[in-house]
């Protein structure tokens, strides 16, 4: 199966990592799909990609953080695209910073893990299925390491938050170890943004979107998880391994 033959959901996909992503597959030949509530992001991914694949990306509003959202998601993603064959869920949000835990409410937390946890788990639940069965299918989780250590004070709840999404994936894959999909983690551990805006040590998302097509593209790893601390792993980590 050809990349042009090939429908990739990017869940997430537009904010800074996932609109990376997004214009890597395009390039690719990839045809590209992406649910936003913010119609206003969709149309600003839709000028940022390459002006030749922009009718090879797909755009729908909708919801995924609540399941009847995401089911009539769904829905809508099947009538204009068919199918989809690949996965690729960047959801989420990429800094937090509000505080010790002693001065947030219990609201505050619910928030977080809502955005962080629950929007992928149930997005995972109502996408999955279109791709668990097909060898030939790829679904790919996008986390981070802040998950592993706080990062700075006043970010406890993003730790919190995003240690419930690393322990879902690891869930995932131990869960479904003989699942016929390939079921892939990149693991950021460094920060992501636009290259004009890219800091000494940061990723820039054009990069990260190319590796992280390159191993959609290659399908030739599962269960894997890919860590990513500098610049410089994304070709040891990624590329050099699904070339």
């Amino acid at each position: 199966m050809s990349s042009s033959d090939r429908v990739v959901l990017a869940l997430g996909g537009a904010g800074t990592v996932g609109s990376g992503i997004v214009k890597a597959l395009l390039d690719k030949g990839f045809k590209v799909a992406v649910i936003s509530r913010d119609r206003s992001r969709l149309e600003r991914l839709r000028s940022f990609v390459s002006p030749t694949t922009r009718d090879n990306l797909t755009t729908i509003v909708g919801n995924v953080g609540s399941e009847e959202g995401a089911e009539e998601a769904k829905q809508a993603l099947l009538k204009a695209v068919g199918k989809v064959t690949d996965v690729v869920s960047s959801l989420g949000f990429s800094w937090w910073r509000g505080g010790p835990p002693h001065t947030q409410s219990l609201k505050d937390l619910h928030w977080v893990i809502e955005t962080l946890l629950f929007s992928t788990f149930v997005s995972w639940k109502v996408f999955f299925p279109l791709v668990r069965d097909d060898c030939n299918c790829t679904y790919t989780f996008i986390t981070g390491g802040a998950g592993e250590k706080l990062l700075m004070p006043g970010t406890g709840f993003l730790t919190v938050g995003a240690a419930s999404a690393l322990a879902f994936c690891q869930a995932l894959r131990e869960e479904y170890p003989e699942v016929p999909c390939k079921l892939n983690e990149v693991k950021i551990n460094t920060g992501v943004d636009a290259p004009e805006r890219t800091t000494p040590g940061y990723l820039n998302n054009l990069d990260l979107g190319e590796a992280v097509a390159t191993l959609v593209e290659a399908r030739n790893s599962s269960h894997s998880v890919f860590t990513v601390s500098s610049p410089a792993d994304l070709k040891t980590a990624l590329l050099e391994r699904n070339l």
